[in-house]
């Protein structure tokens, strides 16, 4: 087993114990609330990036990749036809349906890890939101070739992450610097754990993604994401 697999392990084992927490994340509550200012730059942000999606209109088949609590579900779920999410924590899933019970229309739920999962069919729009900074570089290429597999003739994808920025995770959480590609995270109970996280420079992202093939444009918010589109070239 290589050090990527065993982070890779790890990781899905944090996102699997933090389900019931990680919703602190995104709110800013608890251990993430960085005070008014930085609270309410976060949520403008987060606006900026969902009027970016809603201009996106995310409509068909749609698959959203590392599906978690329904954050963004929530948003898929007005322009979709169908919806389908994979991610490997059944207990994502759970908080999924629960935030999406009075949806009109049914969500199919798949736990894979991506990094095994393929598709059994195509889809019109492929979304992953906070999902690419927790694939390793040396897969990143593989990861890409998996979204070619699932989107359909003419598909788009729409993807958002974080920049690398201090404020945007746990006061109790130090990142490891820019270049770091894993970092140590804790939960509320102080339990730790190590998983992947690349913070993937726009610019360079750009020059990948162009290079396999993809036409991609991919905007910054002022302080805490990126976000971007992708068609096959």
């Amino acid at each position: 087993m290589t050090s990527s697999d065993r982070l890779i392990e790890e990781q899905i084992a944090y996102y699997q114990a933090r389900a019931g927490e990680y919703d602190e994340w995104f709110l800013r509550q608890g251990r993430y609330d960085h005070g008014p200012e930085m609270n309410a730059r976060w949520f403008a942000e987060v606006e900026q990036v969902a009027r970016a999606l809603e201009a996106f209109a995310p409509s068909g088949d749609v698959l959203e990749l590392a599906s978690g609590t329904g954050l963004w579900t929530q948003r898929l779920m007005t322009t979709a036809q169908t919806l389908t999410a994979v991610d490997s924590s059944p207990e994502v899933h759970a908080v999924n349906r629960e935030r999406l019970g009075g949806a009109s229309a049914p969500v199919r739920y798949e736990v894979a890890d991506l990094f095994r999962w393929q598709p059994d069919r195509q889809y019109d729009t492929i979304f992953f939101s906070f999902w690419l900074s927790h694939v390793p570089l040396e897969r990143l290429e593989s990861f890409w070739s998996l979204v070619r597999a699932a989107l359909a003739p003419g598909g788009r994808v729409f993807f958002v992450d974080a920049l690398y920025e201090e404020t945007s995770t746990a006061k109790n959480h130090q990142l490891e610097g820019a270049d770091a590609h894993a970092v140590t995270r804790r939960l509320n109970d102080g339990q730790e754990y190590r998983i992947v996280k690349v913070f993937y420079r726009p610019e360079t992202l750009t020059e990948r993604l162009t290079a396999w093939g993809w036409q991609v444009r991919i905007e910054r918010t002022p302080t805490y994401f990126y976000y971007g589109e992708a068609t096959i070239a």
